[in-house]
């Protein structure tokens, strides 16, 4: 047996709001139509060939992606799919991709300072008496940094803050702060943060000078461990190795993985994405590209945003010619994040379905009633016994 499958994640790449958008009040959120609107249209020849905007016609109205068309005969099956867990970030997405379902969702704490709760923060501090903790607040990475940064740089401190999703976030200046001790102080928080089921420990080393901090691409995420078997273990059960690229080995605590690749961005994930399209010869492969989201998305840059959408879909037209006539190359996302929303936090969106395998005309998918009929395609396409939830397509 020698099929391969490319589940590729573009970070935030919604299109158009969940039908419970407004529990999380982002009734509107339409990240792909509202980025391509605002720039006056986008490129992706690519992908509207895949049929891109053909999934339009499934979702609530909120405007055409402009730019691109419907296609009579899409190269790629098309779909949306509706997350069922609770919440909207990153880890959440990736779990019901594969195969999990999360209700209740993570603890989110609240919008109040201090944010973390005082026993908490209490014991985190014990640990580490050497080093001051600032913020303890909800707050956006880089404008936390470039209000704390030049303290943390002088009193050699770890900034804590936290955000709409479920996530424990600790930034800390390389020059003060050596990236092994930052990853040991995550190591501590991790532990301190299980009983409260939070989704992600998050490590944020920055650099640079104040007026100009930078985020590192040193970022790791320590996440909680899965209560049940995700699709990695159960390929690895069944004899299909996983790779990944990008952010997966952190998303899913390093487990049900052969081999994985720890890229810090899309340009990275693409290359090391294509080098397996090239050598690997049989495998799943689970990849996260980030820079929508982490770049763009949280930042509120339409322009950025767009000219990453336009990086990807010309990465495609790429290596979609590269692949052999067994495979199964997959797009989605995770979550929406639209850059011309209120905020900077993750929307909730229904999130685009298009399933790509050479030499095959496209289907229509319709709308799938949650992320995990993903997992049970993978598991189909494997000839693996089924998953315990979804339907595959």
């Amino acid at each position: 047996m020698t099929k391969r499958i490319f589940l590729i994640v573009m970070d935030s790449v919604g299109i158009g709001q969940a039908p419970d958008a407004s529990d999380y009040h982002d009734q509107g959120a339409a990240t792909l139509q509202h980025t391509a609107q605002a720039m006056g249209g986008v490129a992706l020849p690519h992908m509207e060939q895949m049929g891109l905007a053909n999934i339009l016609s499934l979702v609530a109205d909120q405007g055409p992606i402009t730019g691109i068309n419907p296609v009579e005969t899409p190269t790629a099956s098309w779909g949306a799919m509706r997350e069922r867990s609770e919440g909207k970030d990153t880890i959440t997405g990736h779990w019901e991709i594969a195969g999990l379902l999360l209700q209740p969702g993570f603890h989110v704490f609240p919008k109040q300072t201090p944010a973390f709760p005082t026993e908490l923060t209490a014991a985190f501090a014990a640990a580490l008496p050497s080093y001051p903790l600032l913020g303890n607040c909800h707050a956006s990475g880089t404008q936390i940094i470039a209000k704390l940064g030049e303290q943390a740089l002088t009193e050699k401190g770890l900034i804590i803050y936290t955000s709409a999703d479920s996530v424990f976030q600790i930034a800390a200046h390389t020059d003060a702060i050596p990236l092994k001790k930052l990853y040991e102080a995550c190591e501590i928080a991790r532990e301190l943060c299980d009983p409260y089921r939070v989704g992600r420990v998050i490590a944020r080393p920055f650099t640079g000078k104040p007026g100009a901090f930078e985020r590192t691409q040193e970022r790791i995420d320590y996440a909680y461990e899965t209560e049940e078997p995700t699709l990695l273990q159960h390929c690895q059960q069944h004899g299909v190795p996983v790779y990944s690229v990008g952010k997966i080995e952190d998303i899913f605590a390093h487990r049900g993985i052969d081999q994985g690749w720890h890229t810090g961005d899309n340009a990275a994930s693409m290359q090391q994405t294509e080098k397996l399209i090239q050598d690997l010869d049989h495998g799943f492969v689970f990849a996260n590209f980030i820079d929508f989201d982490m770049k763009y998305g949280h930042r509120r840059d339409p322009a950025g945003y767009a000219n990453c959408l336009e990086e990807m879909d010309q990465w495609l037209g790429k290596i979609l010619p590269q692949l052999r006539e067994d495979d199964t190359l997959i797009l989605t996302a995770d979550h929406g994040n639209d850059p011309i929303f209120s905020g900077n936090d993750h929307t909730r969106e229904h999130v685009p379905l298009l399933l790509y395998q050479p030499g095959t005309d496209g289907k229509p998918l319709g709308i799938r009633e949650g992320f995990f009929d993903l997992a049970q395609a993978v598991c189909q396409r494997f000839n693996l016994p089924p998953m315990k939830r979804g339907q595959a397509f």
